[in-house]
């Protein structure tokens, strides 16, 4: 097997060390939608880093990752939640919520007035905008 297999497969492992740890932090909830009782994937948004890190990983729904994986699709009342998670103390949520928001926000007033409602770091928002949802 090529050495890039390779680098995959243990870089899948680390990730999936992770597992019962986002679980419980998690509490078995999607961490963006607040859906229970549903399969959970772990999902490390975007810029990925070249090794895997817990404090970068979302545990998430299939649902969830299939609409942010496609975002023209994104229905915005899926994503009332989003109210709460910008006011995290973790910054990736924040940076997460942010990018939702601000993409859902050309099309929706209560995205808007979140948005200005919130106050984030300067460097919440730059992470954000460095890789826009779409």
């Amino acid at each position: 097997m090529g050495r890039g297999y390779e680098e995959n497969r243990v870089r899948l492992g680390i990730l999936q060390s992770f597992g019962k740890d986002l679980a419980r932090w998690a509490k078995s909830t999607c961490e963006l939608s607040g859906v229970k009782g549903v399969p959970l994937a772990i999902y490390e948004p975007p810029p990925v880093p070249k090794s895997p890190d817990f404090n970068r990983c979302f545990l998430l729904s299939e649902d969830t990752i299939a609409s942010l994986s496609k975002p023209s699709l994104l229905n915005a009342d899926d994503w009332r939640r989003l109210s709460e998670l910008i006011w995290s103390e973790l910054p990736l949520q924040q940076v997460m919520s942010y990018r939702i928001l601000e993409f859902l926000s050309k099309n929706h007033d209560w995205c808007s007035a979140i948005l200005e409602e919130t106050y984030v770091d300067d460097e919440v928002i730059a992470d954000a905008r460095a890789v826009p949802i779409i």
